[in-house]
């Protein structure tokens, strides 16, 4: 089996590497910076191709709604020059081999239905928080794009005080938790920083968190009712912080507890694919 070209494109940088079919693994990774225009992009992975030989193919994770039946990248993101234009058939031209996209967030889910926390699952959804929220929706370990290819995109779903979770009004996430923090007491502190603050009982922090996992625990709630998931992944650099996930879980089920319907608590679990999960998620992407 032939292996594959797998690409990560970001706002700031480019990762690529080598993906072993056959043992499910990748080698040969490097990164360069992305370029600010669409020629010098093309020229970028014109020579990340050149280094591979006996390729089947380049699998691609890429921001913005990726139109996997007209390889048409709509939505918004960093890049602009990608979108809105048949891109993956002059990718195929440029490279001269086939290419699949896919949206970033959905190939981090691929990653997790692949070889990480969903590998032996087949229906989840994956909640990534990172300066904003995003997310995809995995039915039978494939992802539903939806009619206008908004499937997944949680950030856009309304939490506490009406207001969508990705906004700089609603804390959900720790970037907002620090925004709010810092607007009230005039300092710099990260998000991780005004998590480690309330782990010491600042009480501002302590009140910014939990609204954080208010909304996320109300978005959550929501969610599980759509496709009834065997779990809820969540992603992003946060899902590693332990304390995060259990106080995810605690809000969750304080909520659950309030409720005289259904007595069903999300299962809420960490991704494990993490630095390389996009890069694998394309490659599970072109091959299914």
């Amino acid at each position: 089996m032939k292996n594959l070209i797998t690409i990560d494109v970001g706002g700031t940088s480019i990762k690529y590497g080598l993906w072993h079919e056959e043992d499910q693994r990748l080698s040969d990774q490097g990164q360069v910076a992305t370029p600010a225009k669409l020629t010098d992009f093309y020229q970028v992975l014109q020579t990340i191709s050149a280094k591979f030989t006996n390729v089947a193919g380049v699998g691609m994770s890429i921001p913005g709604a990726v139109d996997q039946n007209t390889g048409v990248i709509g939505g918004i993101s960093a890049l602009p020059y990608i979108h809105n234009f048949p891109i993956q058939k002059e990718l195929e031209v440029k490279l001269g081999l086939p290419v699949a996209m896919e949206n970033d967030a959905n190939c981090a889910a691929l990653a997790e239905v692949a070889l990480g926390a969903a590998k032996d699952m087949q229906n989840v959804l994956f909640v990534v928080i990172g300066t904003g929220v995003g997310g995809a929706v995995v039915v039978d370990r494939k992802i539903v794009h939806g009619h206008q290819l908004y499937g997944g995109e949680f950030g856009m779903m309304l939490g506490l005080d009406n207001q969508q979770l990705s906004t700089v009004g609603t804390a959900g996430t720790a970037v907002k938790v620090a925004e709010r923090y810092n607007a009230q007491k005039g300092t710099q502190w990260t998000g991780q920083q005004v998590f480690e603050l309330a782990t010491k009982g600042d009480q501002l922090a302590i009140t910014e968190v939990q609204k954080m996992y208010a909304n996320l625990a109300h978005v959550i709630y929501n969610i599980q009712f759509s496709t009834d998931p065997e779990a809820i992944i969540i992603g992003g650099g946060i899902s590693a912080n332990r304390e995060f996930i259990n106080g995810l879980n605690q809000t969750l089920s304080d909520l659950v507890g309030q409720l005289n319907g259904i007595p069903l608590t999300p299962q809420v679990i960490a991704a494990q694919m993490h630095n390389d999960a996009n890069l694998v998620g394309a490659a599970y992407n072109f091959y299914h």
